[in-house]
């Protein structure tokens, strides 16, 4: 994207975005490609994070596409690097790592007394009743294990996640096509695969569905939920933002946009047990309230072969004596946190392939090596 205007065959576009090398430049410019809502900051409370940078086993961020890397021990920023042309004051896409914001916000709203994670949906949105949701409950949605019907396959060139991507506002209409947007997707959802409550069975439509649950329950825009209630009480240094459907409706599934460093900052909040904002209950309950057996029968097995695992309110944990807790994105997105040796880490990239096993295993390779050294 340089020249006025860019070269046409360097354009970025709606129709490949997502796709390399024009994901180099799109992961920090989203907002100038989709519409967007703001989820303000507050900058008279911002959260200093003192350095004291040291020597870390980071390895080749290159080889992993990295385009932000902070990593925070006890509090202190202790590395921080960034890829070529990358803003660290720009907002970058969090993907999939979106679903964990709103598995923590959905944990600030019960403890609150706002979210009942045990209610079924279809008594905040009465329109599920045709649905295969129509017995599912926000516990269900939280944990991934609704049995609905869905195809998250990412390299997908027909189907469901084509249109789904369409609906909400990520890919390009056909000609002629009709507009669609999230909730008339999520309402299209009729067909079931399994019981609610079996198998993990990801399936991103499901935190879009949440968002609007909480919206119903709150008479909140999403949006808004978040930066009242998770974005200006971590402390963030800027406002984020977060992708929309032509109706206002917020891609609570992989849409939001931070800088690393206030990603980190939200894996200090979690470092510190929910810090008073979240409860420290609910990141008892991610860490030990999963069931692993739901996670050996799901799908994503394959990408973390061996490792003794479950999947809990939108967050993955490694289980053991020094658990590992943290959040995955497509293309290369995560936040790691070990609150035993109060490591954050986050790191945020434009890999090629959405999902790609040997990028997930030589990232988890560099966390290992750098828990290591600093639980030393």
């Amino acid at each position: 994207m340089t020249g006025f205007p860019p070269d046409a065959h360097g354009q970025v576009t709606l129709a490949n975005w997502r796709n390399p090398p024009f994901n180099r430049w799109a992961f920090h410019h989203v907002r100038e490609l989709i519409p967007s809502a703001e989820i303000a900051n507050e900058p008279a409370r911002v959260r200093e994070l003192p350095r004291q940078s040291i020597g870390l086993p980071v390895g080749d961020l290159a080889a992993t596409e990295t385009d932000g890397l902070v990593v925070l021990h006890r509090g202190r920023i202790v590395y921080e690097a960034y890829g070529p042309g990358v803003d660290p004051e720009a907002p970058h896409i969090l993907m999939s790592v979106t679903k964990s914001m709103l598995g923590l916000l959905a944990g600030i709203l019960e403890g609150r007394g706002m979210l009942d994670a045990e209610r079924p949906l279809t008594e905040l949105v009465p329109e599920l009743a045709a649905t295969a949701y129509r017995a599912a409950t926000i516990r269900h949605l939280l944990d991934m294990r609704a049995g609905v019907a869905f195809a998250e396959d990412y390299l997908a060139t027909s189907g469901p996640i084509i249109e789904y991507r369409r609906a909400t506002g990520w890919s390009p209409l056909e000609p002629g096509a009709e507009p669609s947007d999230l909730r008339r997707f999520v309402q299209g959802l009729r067909d079931a695969d399994g019981p609610h409550g079996g198998r993990f069975h990801y399936i991103s439509p499901n935190s879009d569905l949440l968002g609007w649950v909480l919206e119903r329950a709150t008479g909140r825009r999403y949006a808004d939920l978040l930066s009242e209630f998770l974005w200006r009480p971590i402390g963030a240094e800027r406002s984020a933002y977060i992708t929309l459907d032509r109706l206002g409706a917020a891609r609570a599934a992989g849409g939001m946009c931070v800088t690393t460093r206030d990603l980190a900052r939200v894996g200090q909040l979690i470092a510190e047990g929910g810090g008073g904002i979240v409860p420290a209950a609910w990141i008892e309950d991610v860490l030990s309230g999963g069931d692993p057996a739901a996670w050996n029968a799901g799908s994503f097995v394959e990408y973390f072969p061996g490792l003794p695992m479950h999947y809990r309110s939108k967050w993955y944990v490694i289980r053991g004596r020094d658990p590992l807790l943290f959040g995955v994105g497509i293309h290369g997105q995560n936040l790691f946190i070990d609150r035993n040796s109060g490591i954050v880490i986050a790191k945020l990239s434009s890999q090629p392939l959405p999902l790609d096993a040997g990028r997930i295993a030589r990232t988890l390779s560099m966390v290992d090596a750098i828990r290591r050294q600093l639980a030393g």
